[in-house]
């Protein structure tokens, strides 16, 4: 139970109406905090997720915000600040990935605008506002990929933009000195979602599910895990990081 002398953290997660980022808004819910469920087009899921966490018990809000637009992450975190108070963790996990998978050579330039605008500028958008409006004490959480390491073709512009997320993650830690706030990137190996799953055969998601030691695709949950330590009480000498949640791909 919160007291007045320990209030709930608060936490804004993107992309959050499916998929990991609903199992991350879940999971930091059921850890005592209260969530901003941020979605641009998935309103009814949203909707879905915030009513089951306060079924159990939890707080959360559905905020609508497309994060490529600057004004529109100014009013999500208006939105939370005027919700619960204050903002304590940020959590950028909104994303998208070409279903296609073309090669370098075969990207147009409204996939490769659109990656970059929402994978890059979206987290640029929501670090941007944290660093002034983030408690002291508080956490971002960045999403890369592990496709960095594996260097798989079809991935070129896609990991290229989870590459400067990593470098912006590492920088922004040290920009960020002062005001205890840590910040790291998860960076899943494959994992079972329909951002995943889309445009993928059969075979091709049965032999990337192999592809790790422990032989499995990952779970949204295994990923809401990581974020949950890397943003709660556990993780705080953890900073500046990339943190490979992949099953030990690579």
């Amino acid at each position: 139970m919160d007291t007045p002398s320990t209030p709930a953290k608060v936490a804004i997660i993107t992309g959050a109406s499916r998929g990991i980022g609903a199992a991350i808004a879940r999971r930091l819910a059921r850890d005592g905090m209260h969530v901003v469920v941020n979605y641009a087009s998935g309103k009814v899921e949203a909707e879905q997720l915030v009513a089951a966490i306060v079924a159990d018990g939890g707080a959360a809000i559905a905020v609508k915000a497309n994060v490529a637009e600057a004004s529109d992450v100014q009013a999500l975190f208006d939105a939370a600040e005027a919700a619960f108070g204050g903002i304590d963790v940020l959590v950028n996990n909104a994303g998208i990935m070409p279903p296609a998978l073309p090669a370098l050579a075969d990207t147009d330039d409204t996939t490769f605008d659109s990656l970059f605008a929402i994978n890059v500028k979206g987290s640029f958008n929501t670090m941007r506002q944290a660093a002034a409006r983030l408690r002291h004490g508080g956490s971002v959480v960045n999403f890369s990929t592990s496709v960095i390491g594996l260097a798989l073709p079809g991935y070129s512009v896609y990991g290229a933009t989870k590459a400067a997320i990593e470098t912006m993650t590492n920088i922004f830690a040290k920009e960020l000195r002062g005001k205890n706030i840590t910040v790291n990137a998860i960076a899943p190996g494959p994992t079972a979602t329909a951002l995943f799953l889309n445009g993928k055969t059969q075979e091709t998601i049965e032999r990337m599910g192999k592809m790790a030691p422990l032989e499995r695709l990952g779970t949204p949950d295994d990923i809401a895990a990581a974020v949950a330590f890397l943003a709660g009480p556990d993780g705080r000498w953890i900073n500046g990081q990339t943190l490979r949640a992949n099953g030990g791909l690579v």
